[in-house]
């Protein structure tokens, strides 16, 4: 007997809807899953940067924990910024960085690589960090999408408004339009599935350089990690965690 997946299921009840009658929050839900999965998660992201030309720029690797609760602690991998580490907790972000034992405070639209900020791989869930509206129904070009109108709910957002294409049918992700606070479009993002996961986000920048930065999503799995992980002094003091 074939068995059906929780999140298709999910997908499929939700798709069955009148547009009017679906709820926003289930609809952002089933979309997050595409992106992020289930709560407390290790993902294992690989960032790259592409000239206007197409070459190959440069490649960074982080080790993203999602943690409930607007928690997410990100290493960085690469011998460039090894020892690094990311913390988020609620509204607050900071910088850990090897040798020091002083964290520092940044923003979530403190650059990582290329057009990739902290916000853009340490706050994934649309559900929980925006509300909005159904603008209504649209086509992606051979696909019918919904478009949806979202704003921000926390200040610690890297983006204060999104203007996001799903799936008609099962809610995926297709593209997404980024604003920044000062209402200008920063960022147009497309997104890759694959095996009902998305393994690729494409950014393409719209305010200066316009170059491609593509965030790969190379591995997920469940991870809750201990408390003090989530704790900037313990962090400052343990640069080696184990």
């Amino acid at each position: 007997m074939k068995i059906i997946s929780p999140l298709l299921l999910v997908a499929a009840t939700i798709a069955a809807m009148p547009v009017q009658a679906a709820d926003i929050s289930d609809i952002l839900k089933a979309a997050d899953q595409y992106r992020i999965g289930t709560e407390n998660m290790q993902v294992e992201t690989r960032i790259t940067t592409f000239a206007k030309d197409g070459s190959k720029e440069k490649e960074r690797s982080y080790m993203v924990f999602s943690q409930i609760n607007h928690q997410s602690l990100v290493l960085m991998q690469s011998p460039a910024e090894k020892g690094q580490k990311v913390l988020m907790l609620g509204d607050d972000f900071w910088m850990l960085l090897p040798g020091s034992q002083r964290p520092l405070r940044i923003t979530p639209m403190q650059k990582l690589l290329g057009d990739a900020s902290i916000g853009d791989i340490a706050t994934m869930s649309w559900a929980q960090d925006y509300t909005g509206k159904i603008i209504g129904e649209e086509k992606c070009g051979e696909r019918a999408c919904l478009h949806l109108s979202l704003n921000a709910v926390r200040k610690s957002v890297a983006y204060q408004r999104i203007e996001l294409w799903l799936s008609k049918n099962h809610h995926e992700p297709v593209k997404a339009d980024l604003f920044v606070q000062s209402e200008k479009l920063a960022k147009q993002a497309s997104f890759v599935l694959d095996k009902n996961e998305v393994a690729e986000m494409v950014l393409l920048d719209q305010l200066s350089s316009h170059k491609e930065t593509r965030v790969r999503y190379v591995s997920r799995k469940q991870k809750t990690v201990p408390e003090q992980w989530l704790n900037p002094m313990f962090l400052a003091k343990n640069p080696n965690l184990e």
